[in-house]
C-alpha cells in the first residue's frame, strides 16, 4: 500500500471511506502511540476499510517519527488520513503535521452555544472522526454566530458532543462526560486526560446521559479535541465560566509526560 504525504491528496478525501486520527510527539517523541493505533485500527474497521498486514504499531510508529525528524519539529500534532483510493480501492495515507509549542497544556478559551436545529446520530460511526455533514453544518453555524464551536444534541435531546470534540462539565469532584453510546467522539485524547485524573487527583469521572440546560449548571467546562487539545469553555449563551481547575490539571498532565 502506498503512504502519500502530498497535500494534493486533500482533495481524494471527498470520495469513499475516509478516518482521521490525531498522534501526538512532545520533544520528537510520540506520546500515547498505542492508543492513538488502536483508535485508529477500530476506526477502520467500523468504515469497512481494507486494512493492510503491514499496518502494524511499529510501521506507523516509524512513519510518523521520520516525517517528524524530517521537518525538525519539536512538539505538534500528526493528523494522519486514512482512505480508499477511488481507482486501486486500496488504502492509502496522508500526514498532516502542526507544530504547537504545547501538546498537552490548556489552549485557548472558547465560547460555545447549543446547536438546536439539527442533531447527530448515536450509532458507531458516530463515534469517530470522519467527514459528515453535521459537522460541516455546525462549523458554518458556529462562523456565523461568532462561536468557537457547537454543542450537538442527539435524536433525544441530550449532549452529544461539539462539532470538533467532546465536553467535560466539572462539578465539586466530579467531570461528567456524554456516554458513546449518546454520540460521543471516542477519543484517545480524552482518556487519557481522565484516566490521569481519576488516578492523580482523585476526581470522579462520571460517563452520562446529560441534558443540554446542564451545562448552565456546572461550576467548569472544558471541550476537549483530538486535534486541537484541551480548551476550557469561557462562555455559553449569556454565562461566563472560569476554568481554575482545569487549568492546573492540564499543566501537571503536560508535566507528568515530560517526568515520564
Amino acid at each position: 500500500m502506498n503512504t502519500v504525504l502530498s497535500s494534493a491528496i486533500t482533495s481524494l478525501l471527498q470520495y469513499g471511506p475516509v478516518v482521521r486520527v490525531a498522534f501526538y510527539f512532545q520533544q520528537q517523541k510520540l506520546i500515547m502511540a498505542e492508543e492513538c493505533y488502536f483508535y485508529l485500527m477500530a476506526s477502520m474497521r467500523k468504515m469497512r476499510m481494507p486494512i493492510p498486514l503491514s499496518y502494524t504499531l511499529e510501521y506507523f510508529t516509524e512513519l510518523i517519527t521520520a516525517a517528524v525528524s524530517e521537518k525538525q519539529l519539536e512538539s505538534g500534532v500528526v493528523d494522519l488520513y486514512a482512505f480508499v483510493e477511488p481507482s486501486s480501492k486500496q488504502t492509502e495515507l496522508h500526514i498532516n503535521i502542526t507544530s504547537t509549542q504545547s501538546v498537552l497544556g490548556l489552549k485557548s478559551p472558547v465560547e460555545i452555544d447549543v446547536l438546536r436545529e439539527i442533531s447527530v446520530n448515536t450509532h458507531i460511526l458516530s463515534q469517530i472522526h470522519t467527514p459528515c455533514p453535521e459537522n460541516h453544518y455546525a462549523a458554518v453555524y458556529a462562523a456565523e454566530n461568532e462561536l468557537d464551536d457547537v454543542i450537538l444534541l442527539n435524536p433525544h435531546k441530550r449532549i452529544a458532543r461539539c462539532a470538533t470534540g467532546n465536553l467535560l462539565l466539572l462539578n465539586e469532584n466530579t467531570i461528567r462526560i456524554p456516554k458513546q453510546t449518546e454520540g460521543a467522539y471516542i477519543s484517545p485524547l480524552m482518556e487519557n486526560f481522565v484516566t490521569w485524573l481519576n488516578k492523580k487527583e482523585r476526581v470522579t469521572i462520571e460517563e452520562a446521559e446529560i441534558n443540554g440546560f446542564e451545562t448552565q449548571k456546572a461550576e467548569e467546562l472544558s471541550l476537549i479535541s483530538d486535534a486541537s487539545g484541551l480548551h476550557p469553555v469561557q462562555k455559553i449563551r449569556n454565562k461566563s465560566f472560569g476554568y481554575t481547575r482545569f487549568e492546573q490539571w492540564a499543566a501537571d498532565w503536560a508535566a507528568s509526560f515530560l517526568l515520564g
